[in-house]
């Protein structure tokens, strides 16, 4: 479906303001989005699901007309609560009209994060109460689910469409990029050089392209995978699972390597850590201002200045850098004082076109992380 004519059909169940969190599958329609309002009063990308659904709630009470609100289906989980305890019929009857982008669908091959994810997708909206339809390349009759679907949003029942990959097109592709100089491959790279000595070192890194840089620079250095592990879903929760690991193993000094949307999205764990203040933990953000993993669409993160955040949370030293030797300087100098470490690392959208996948399963991930912490 030529992604211009879906827009016109959600408009037309509801109201033309989009909010949510994005997702590779629609990046088509993302890019229409963004290409028709940019971002602005009438797009907000959010900080994660749950709030997507909270803005659109608060655009409703002030219009009378539902919010578009789009995710990937790994989203679901975050939105649940305001689903059930804000917009239900049994509370306020708050419809959104929903797009969600169907990672995983059974019959599918996808990463092993989206799997189940994709196996309950269905199942979950179902449980939610919310009807939906599935856009596929060989969908038909779309136009008169949705015209169907009216009655349910008059009633005040959110309703879903649910999208597979390729199921939208957009001739017209949108490019996103800053003026950073520094890759977030080659800052991976600085931050290994200079701490590769340090053999009883921990990683965890966030899910997305920077795991799977991690994963290849590790393979093109002949190295082990013991010492990291990576997050290859949950975005948003690296920085507890390392908090986790910094408790349990205070001789162990662990790196969390971050991105900024995935920082954004559950940012309070950022207080919580900053109250602790472990003297083994050392928390690295890569700051291109943007979901890049997913297409590149802005976040709010690119005009914040994320290690001024993380001083008025507790992080005792923090730290913004542009270039490698400027992060090769912090990490010489002071990683290895005590006090916990903050390090924003400003980049560009830059990837590599033939970036490859783990070739090691999660589980396997996880057996030889555990080996290493118990050695």
């Amino acid at each position: 479906m030529d992604v211009l004519r879906f827009l016109d059909m959600v408009e037309g169940l509801g109201d033309a303001f989009y909010t949510g969190v994005p997702d590779s599958l629609l990046l088509p329609f993302i890019d229409a989005v963004m290409e028709k309002y940019g971002v602005s009063d009438k797009h907000i990308v959010a900080a994660n699901e749950g709030a997507a659904v909270g803005l659109a709630a608060g655009h409703y009470l002030a219009t009378s007309r539902p919010a578009i609100v789009y995710m990937q289906n790994s989203g679901i989980g975050n939105a649940v609560n305001p689903i059930c305890s804000l917009l239900h019929k049994k509370v306020y009857s708050i419809p959104v009209i929903f797009v969600i982008g169907w990672r995983g669908e059974p019959g599918t091959i996808d990463e092993p994060q989206h799997i189940f994810q994709g196996e309950i997708t269905l199942p979950l909206l179902e449980c939610l109460e919310i009807p939906y339809v599935i856009v596929s390349d060989s969908s038909k009759d779309i136009e008169t689910i949705a015209e169907e679907f009216k009655k349910h949003v008059e009633n005040g029942q959110s309703v879903a469409f649910v999208i597979t990959k390729g199921a939208l097109t957009n001739a017209r592709k949108m490019k996103y990029e800053n003026d950073a100089i520094l890759s977030r491959e080659d800052a991976l790279k600085a931050i290994f050089k200079v701490t590769s000595n340090e053999k009883r070192a921990v990683y965890i890194c966030t899910t997305g392209k920077l795991s799977r840089e991690v994963f290849e620079l590790r393979e093109q250095h002949g190295e082990g995978h013991g010492q990291d592990f990576l997050t290859v879903g949950s975005m948003g929760h690296s920085l507890m699972i390392a908090y986790g690991i910094a408790l349990a193993k205070p001789q162990r000094r662990v790196y969390c390597l971050d991105g900024d949307g995935a920082a954004l999205m559950h940012m309070g764990s950022m207080a919580v850590v900053g109250a602790r203040s472990p003297d083994n933990l050392v928390h690295i953000v890569i700051n291109n201002g943007a979901h890049e993993t997913v297409g590149g669409l802005p976040a709010v993160s690119g005009g914040l200045e994320l290690h001024k955040i993380a001083r008025t949370l507790g992080f005792e030293k923090t730290f913004c850098v542009r270039t490698q030797s400027e992060l090769e300087n912090i990490l010489h100098k002071e990683v290895n004082v005590s006090g916990i470490v903050f390090i924003e690392v400003m980049c560009n959208l830059e990837s590599r076109a033939d970036l490859g996948r783990p070739t090691t399963s999660p589980v396997q991930n996880k057996l030889d992380l555990i080996k290493n912490l118990g050695d």
